[in-house]
Order: structure tokens, then C-alpha cells, then sequence
């Protein structure tokens, strides 16, 4: 008798104190997403599609400089997709072609 009465209260200590930490933890993470949203994102276009006043616009070259980093960053995520198709296979052991998945996709 004495094992579930130990239980018992145990549970509802459990309980007790389980809501009290998730309460705590809930409070302190709803706080830090309100604060996070209330910051200005980092680029940002107004209504008429031009750069707000606070914020500062890219040059021409700048523009282009990220362009190609991301052309790059694109072609290397391109070779090593293939590279994994080649070491992996398809089904049967035959590599299966990007034409090969547009047509399994029709």
C-alpha cells in the first residue's frame, strides 16, 4: 500500500513540477521570438519595389559577384549529385539519366 501511495503523490509532484518548468521554458522562448521578430530583416523592398531608405542597395557589381558565387555554388552542387549517381547506380546497376527521371515524372 505504501508503494502506491508513493506513487501517487510522486505523479502529482511529477506533474506539478513538470508543468511549472514547461511553463518557464515556454515563456522564455515565446520572449525570444517576439524580440526576433520585431528586428528589421536585413534587405527588404518596400511597396514599389525599390530598396527602403534604411537599408542599402547593392552596386551593379555586387549584384554580379553574388551571382557567380551562386553559379558556382550550383555547379559543384551539380557534380556532386552526379558524382553520388555514378557511385550509387540506378536500378539494375544502370545510372538513370535526368531525361530518364523528366519522363518517370510525365
Amino acid at each position: 500500500m505504501s508503494q502506491q501511495d508513493n506513487f501517487g503523490s510522486g505523479f502529482v509532484l511529477g506533474t506539478l513540477f513538470g508543468g511549472v518548468l514547461g511553463g518557464i521554458v515556454g515563456a522564455v522562448v515565446t520572449s525570444r521570438v517576439i524580440q526576433d521578430r520585431s528586428k528589421p530583416d536585413t534587405f527588404r523592398l518596400d511597396d514599389s519595389g525599390e530598396n527602403s531608405p534604411d537599408q542599402p542597395s547593392l552596386s551593379e557589381e555586387e549584384m554580379e559577384i553574388a551571382r557567380r558565387g551562386l553559379e558556382d555554388k550550383i555547379a559543384q552542387l551539380n557534380v556532386a549529385i552526379d558524382d553520388v549517381r555514378q557511385r550509387l547506380g540506378g536500378v539494375n546497376g544502370h545510372t538513370q539519366t535526368s531525361e530518364d527521371v523528366g519522363r518517370e515524372l510525365r
